[in-house]
């Protein structure tokens, strides 16, 4: 890598601001991200995390699911009304 060539002082110091504020911009990204993996590692977070993925998944197989329960409630009440 060749190195950079200014011609004045003022160039220098652009530089210099210029790499500051990337520096500042990076640490504030490093603390927010280790502020939001704090967050997510809280036990309510977690479990509300759980719930989310199976509520998901039960969304999707929601109509194949009451297709199988509906009848299946129906014969247990039917079954229940008889005594059975």
């Amino acid at each position: 890598m060749e190195p950079k060539k200014y011609s004045s002082y003022a160039e220098i110091e652009l530089e210099l601001e210029i790499l500051r504020l990337e520096k500042e911009l990076n640490l504030q990204k490093i603390v927010l991200d280790y502020e939001k993996t704090k967050e997510s590692l809280l036990p309510k977070n977690i479990i509300k995390g759980i719930f989310g993925d199976y509520k998901t998944i039960l969304s999707d197989y929601s109509g194949m699911i009451l297709n199988i329960a509906i009848p299946l409630i129906i014969n247990w009440f039917t079954k229940k009304k008889r005594g059975d």
